[in-house]
This record gives C-alpha cells, sequence and structure tokens, in this order.
C-alpha cells in the first residue's frame, strides 16, 4: 500500500490545484478523479458556456453589424461544428493540467476515492474496477456537487437535460423550457436565444438572479426580453409530461395552472453536494454541505474539504483559493480564506460582476452606508462597442468612504471587477480609487467616475 502526505479527491479547479500547490510546498501527493480532469467547470460548465456565449455574441453583433453599414450573406449556424471547437479547447485545458500534475509528480488516479476509518483512502479504479487503497497523513476534499433533480411528478420519467448534458446536443432545438433563473439558468437562456431558440424561463422566486443586485437583476431580465426570452417568475413546475414535445405544466402565485411545450427541458435549480467519499465518517454538516472553518478543516483535524460540497459561493476560482488555503493548512503552515472578496460574474449580455456587499444585503445587515450609480449611456466606450445597457453601483461606508461593495452591469465588467475587488482587500476608500487616473476611452472610467459621484464630485454626471 503506497502513502503519502496528502491525498486529495476530486480533481476540479479545487482539487488540482491543491495538488499542484501540496507538492509544491515539498508533499507526495495524491490525486483521485472519478470522471476528468478540471472537474464540472473545465468539462460541463465553466468552459463549454463561455465558449458558446462568446460566439452567441458574435451571431447577435453580426445582428447588430447591418445597423453599423456592415453587411453580410446570409449566416447559417452548425451546433456540431460550434460543439467542436469547444471540445477542442477542453482537451487542451484538460491537456495542460496532466502536465501540470506530471511535472509536480502527483500520482493520479482515475477512480472514485471513499474515506476509510481509519483514514486510508480506497480507491475503485475506472477503467479496471480493481480496488487500490492508499494510507495518507491528511486528505482534502474536493468531490463537488451534481444537479439537483427535483421531486416534481413525471420528472423521473422524462428525458431532460441539466447544466451536464446540455452542451452535448446534436443539434439546435426549436424550443427550450428552463426551469431555474438562477446564474446557470440566464446564461443559458442567452447561449440559445442567440441560436434563435424560443427560449422559456420558469422561476420560482419573485424576480431572476435572487442573489446578486436587484436593479442589476432587472436590467438583465429587460435585455432577455428584449431576446425573445419569456420570463415567468412566481411560478412553479407541478408536473412534468413526457411526449414527441415535453410539457411542463406551471402554477403561477395566484394559484393559475397551464401547460408549457419545449422540445428540450433543462433543469437549473441549483446542485446537490456529493459526499459518496465520506458519508460513513459523522463529519459535521452546515445544512446539505461539509462544516469548515476558515482554514477549511472539517471536524476531522486531518480532512479538509473544499469547493462546492461545502456550499457558499459554488464558484471555480472560490475552489481554487479554498484549495490553496487548505494545500498550505495541511502542509503545516496556517492560512485563512477571505470571503469578504470574492468576485462574482455572470456571463450574459449585458455581464454583471460584483464583489463585496450589494446594495441590500448592506440594508438587511444593518450597515451605514452612502449608494451612487453611474449609467453607461453617456460612455464613450460603451457607445463604440453599441452596448451601452449597464451601469456602476458603488456601495461606500459614509463616515471613512471605504467601499463596501461595487455592482457592475455592461460589456466586459466581468474582466473589470478585479479593481474593486483589490480596494476592498486593501480596505480602499472611494477617495484613493478617485485618485486613480483611468485610460479613455474605456468602460472602466465608469468607476472612476462613480467614486467621484460618491464624493459629490462627479465630472459627467448629473
Amino acid at each position: 500500500m503506497k502513502s503519502y502526505d496528502i491525498v486529495v479527491i476530486g480533481g476540479g479547479p479545487g482539487g488540482y490545484v491543491a495538488a499542484i500547490k501540496a507538492a509544491k510546498l515539498g508533499k507526495k501527493v495524491a490525486l483521485v478523479e472519478a470522471k476528468d480532469l478540471g472537474g464540472t467547470c473545465l468539462n460541463r460548465g465553466c468552459i463549454p458556456s463561455k465558449t458558446l456565449l462568446h460566439q452567441g455574441e458574435i451571431i447577435e453583433k453580426i445582428k447588430q453589424a447591418k445597423e453599423w453599414g456592415i453587411e453580410t450573406g446570409a449566416v447559417t449556424l452548425s451546433l456540431p461544428k460550434m460543439l467542436v471547437r469547444k471540445n477542442e479547447i477542453i482537451q487542451k485545458l484538460r491537456a495542460g493540467i496532466h502536465f501540470l500534475l506530471k511535472q509536480g509528480k502527483i500520482d493520479v488516479y482515475f477512480g472514485y476515492g471513499k474515506i476509510e476509518r481509519d483514514r486510508s483512502v480506497k480507491i475503485k479504479m475506472k477503467e479496471t474496477a480493481e480496488i487500490v487503497s492508499v494510507r495518507t497523513e491528511n486528505i482534502i476534499v474536493a468531490t463537488g456537487t451534481e444537479p439537483t433533480i427535483p421531486p416534481v411528478p413525471g420528472l423521473a420519467e422524462a428525458v431532460v437535460d441539466t447544466s451536464d448534458t446540455i452542451f452535448e446536443l446534436d443539434s439546435i432545438p426549436q424550443s427550450i423550457v428552463i426551469i431555474g433563473g438562477g446564474v446557470i439558468g440566464v446564461e443559458i437562456a442567452c447561449i440559445f436565444s442567440s441560436l434563435q431558440v424560443d427560449v422559456t424561463i420558469v422561476e420560482m422566486g419573485k424576480r431572476i438572479l435572487p442573489q446578486e443586485d436587484e436593479e442589476a437583476a432587472k436590467v438583465l431580465a429587460k435585455a432577455l426580453a428584449a431576446k425573445g426570452v419569456h420570463l415567468l417568475t412566481n411560478t412553479k413546475v407541478t408536473a412534468v409530461l413526457q411526449g414527441d414535445k415535453q410539457k411542463v405544466e406551471i402554477e403561477t402565485s395566484t394559484g393559475d395552472r397551464d401547460w408549457l411545450e419545449g422540445e428540450r427541458i433543462l433543469l437549473a435549480v441549483g446542485r446537490t453536494p456529493n459526499l459518496s467519499a465520506v458519508k460513513e465518517l459523522g463529519l459535521g454538516m452546515a445544512g446539505p454541505f461539509l462544516k469548515v472553518d476558515d482554514q477549511m478543516r472539517t471536524s476531522d483535524p486531518s480532512i479538509y474539504a473544499i469547493g462546492d460540497v461545502i456550499g457558499g459561493w459554488q464558484l471555480a476560482h472560490v475552489a481554487s483559493a479554498e484549495g490553496l488555503v487548505a494545500a498550505a493548512n495541511a502542509s503545516g503552515k496556517v492560512e485563512i480564506i477571505n470571503r469578504q472578496v470574492i468576485p462574482r460574474c455572470i456571463y450574459t449580455q449585458p455581464e454583471i460582476a460584483s464583489v463585496g456587499l450589494t446594495e441590500q444585503e448592506a440594508k438587511e445587515k444593518g450597515y451605514s452606508y452612502k449608494v451612487v450609480k453611474v449609467d453607461l449611456r453617456a460612455n464613450g466606450k460603451a457607445m463604440a462597442l453599441g452596448e451601452t445597457t449597464g451601469f456602476v453601483k458603488m456601495i461606500a461606508d459614509p463616515n471613512y468612504g471605504e467601499i463596501l461593495g461595487v455592482t457592475m452591469v455592461g460589456p466586459h465588467v466581468t474582466e473589470m471587477i478585479g479593481e474593486p475587488a483589490a480596494f476592498i482587500h486593501l480596505e480602499g476608500t472611494v477617495d484613493e480609487l478617485k485618485a486613480m487616473i483611468h485610460p479613455h476611452p474605456t468602460v472602466s472610467e465608469a468607476l472612476y467616475e462613480a467614486a467621484a459621484s460618491w464624493l459629490g464630485q462627479g465630472v459627467h454626471q448629473p
């Protein structure tokens, strides 16, 4: 039986990063992965969705270009060719992870890992079903989540898609019903509406993106409606009927019922933690998720947990950050994670990016704050791009000007959110942000304008 200093179970963006970090700290490391390196993010989530979202943006730009005097011939769409590009990107990134693990002299076991009570790890190998056991001093659990399947009558018998399968279609459907208006639901709605698919989103809550800024969600809802997406909020799915076209029974908040038809149905109602590796250990739980401290330790000090399996913001970059912290602590160092500066990005059209507190959170938590919002309609770069829908909202402490939160809606804001994240991380103020010279013409100028306006010194704001 081989022995290791650290065994990481799960090779997603948290697990493989943790393994590489531990190896760089001089530890003997093994990584166990049940499917493909890169996890959900690389193979079924972040990368495929953003690849197809960008292709969808190009389709939209071609339509818009006619208004600018740029004429093209008839636009044809080939989903198989689009998926080839998506798969090529995935393969290249997956190969890159393989190279990094090999360079770090990390043993990789492709199989299903389970932690035994003696803290050894039993691995059922994927290809041979052979059982391999390894010993270790510390374990990092990075087993992620799987799509939640709600107990809706008829759903178990119906052929439905989840975020794990939707990017493997071999043809463009005529229509799709998306159950759930969270991040996954709205991003996939953008992809398929750009592909000229009739899209309907059914959301049980009063609005889409319930965890994000309400004004940002309203802007996106309006943009989706303009793209032809049907939004049904305050509406729940009560039954699914399988047929030539699948039918979804819905019920509104007033009790009215109706049926929707869709060639495809997508479930996007959340994800459930995969706890099979630890189910017999009796570890502390926080609801359905593993409970950890700020050093990523579970109730067993030799077992750490990171990523979606511990809940919170289920984002790839959060899992990676947690993986780095867990690997450091499992290697004898002391590090903690700062959850106040987690950037959140939604790659819709327009994009949404935020960090720190939303206005609703500041209000609910009793913060004293002052908020200012700068619209992008007068931003020169946004006008040149033809994407003036959006704003920058800045929330800061009224006494010292410390920035508490920023929400941005508009073109390329997911690339820009790092600047306000850095200010919040360093406890920066609106005065310090205003003192920075921002390049022109850029959308990022709106950050400067928001800081200046917060101070009552805005130049381009009325």
